[in-house]
């Protein structure tokens, strides 16, 4: 027999400060998760943030929901993601996952959406029925660092034992890629990097239409679902933790001191991504110039983009330090009552970072 416990934010506020989330065989949710989840500014008190699912009392699985919203026509519209769906294997077969996404569809009446799903993921979002595949964002990914011994085992699991074979290799290469990469140096022009979201970026930032502002964006900074530390919490498998990851706030000026342009950069173990930019197309050089020191800098190995001005700028660059980029393309299933309460014609203009994608 399956049974259904869904939690707002005030009951999940509960659950996490009693512990009670720990007393089970695997983790629900990761504390520092549970209060982001929270503290999410588009988040109604009433609107259910995770579901679990029982069976014959014991945890067989949850999923989670990270809510948003639309404002169309001046008014506005509640949907959610989804973050999160795990069934432990001792319950598979049960249809726990069907279970508990149903549970989700009712509480938000189909407004729900998912991306960056994993393979097993998207085969039960297809094989429900009731999820199509809308508004995909064409990206790059681009290659900057040698990381041979990380890649290979890793696809080829047989390989492991030639893993210091690699790492030589990893080592010459990337000495020859920092040679290359001297040239780069400091941008000439003035720019800073913040921690946060300051008064004149969020200013520069009204006059660009987004999906989320600078006190959500703020929030989310301070409250991650990824902490930096070498701890990994086994009990939840979900992003929990990262040897680095952080948030940097970007600010470009031009030649008279007027903000340029505006970008939150997020660095994971040497993975980049830009869950937001903001700019107009003829400041976006200066953004490549600093970009690619930041790259350099930090030793960067690779970058996500599906920001396309910025990517068709990239390709005329002629100092950007790629070595190798592949097309990425970024799907996006939308559940089909969802798209009957959108207006005909309508976009959402989503940035690389709504969603939950700026979170992990």
């Amino acid at each position: 027999m399956t049974e259904l416990k869904t939690f707002n934010k005030k009951e999940l506020e509960d659950f996490v400060s009693s512990g009670d989330f720990r007393n089970f065989d695997f983790l629900p949710i990761s504390e520092h998760r549970a209060k982001s989840q929270i503290k999410n500014l588009k988040a109604l008190d009433n609107q259910t943030l995770l579901v679990l699912a029982f069976y014959d009392g014991k945890l067989a699985g949850y999923v989670g929901c990270f809510p948003d919203n639309y404002l169309i026509d001046g008014e506005i519209f509640h949907y959610a993601w989804l973050s999160t769906l795990f069934v432990s294997e001792e319950f598979r077969g049960k249809r726990i996952a069907k279970a508990l996404l149903n549970k989700m569809f009712e509480e938000y009446d189909g407004n729900i959406i998912a991306t960056e799903f994993t393979k097993e993921a998207e085969a039960l979002y297809n094989m429900l029925g009731v999820f199509e595949y809308v508004y995909p964002k064409a990206g790059k990914r681009y290659y900057f660092r040698s990381d041979a011994a990380h890649i290979i085992p890793e696809k080829k699991p047989e390989t492991k034992a030639a893993k210091p074979l690699f790492q030589i290799t990893d080592a010459v290469a990337n000495s020859l890629i920092a040679l290359k990469n001297s040239a780069i140096k400091k941008p000439g022009f003035r720019f800073e990097i913040l921690d946060h979201i300051d008064a004149e970026s969020l200013e520069f930032m009204s006059e660009f239409r987004s999906r989320r502002n600078a006190d959500e964006i703020n929030v989310f900074i301070k409250n991650p679902w990824v902490l930096e530390g070498k701890k990994k919490d086994d009990q939840y498998l979900f992003s929990s933790y990262a040897e680095v990851f952080k948030y940097v706030w970007v600010k470009i000026y031009d030649d008279n001191s007027n903000l340029a342009a505006c970008s939150l950069l997020q660095l994971r173990d040497g993975n980049l991504k830009i869950p937001y930019l903001f700019s107009e197309a003829s400041d976006l050089d200066r953004f490549i110039d600093f970009l690619s020191y930041y790259i350099v800098s930090n030793k960067v190995k690779t970058l996500t983009s599906y920001q396309k001005e910025l990517n068709s700028r990239i390709e005329q660059s002629k100092i950007f330090p790629k070595i190798y980029e592949r097309n990425f393309e970024r799907r996006y299933l939308f559940h089909k009552q969802l798209i009957q309460h959108l207006p005909e014609g309508f976009d959402p203009e989503y940035q690389d970072g709504d969603g939950d994608c700026m979170m992990t």
